[in-house]
């Protein structure tokens, strides 16, 4: 996987709900293979979030 520079820090962003994002790039999107509306799986390890392709 390609290693990413400091221009792709992001920033944590509040809904009006209470729930939260961080938006993705679409040269990270593309190089991933995923695609708008795909399913992942978001898991909590120690300090770190690790998202993952959804599998059946």
């Amino acid at each position: 996987m390609k290693k990413y520079s400091n221009e792709n820090v992001r920033k944590i962003t509040q809904t009006g709900r209470g729930s939260h994002y961080v938006v993705i790039s679409k040269e990270m999107m593309k190089e991933l293979g995923w695609k708008d509306k795909q399913k992942v799986k978001v898991k909590l390890s120690r300090k770190r979030i690790i998202i993952n392709d959804w599998k059946k």
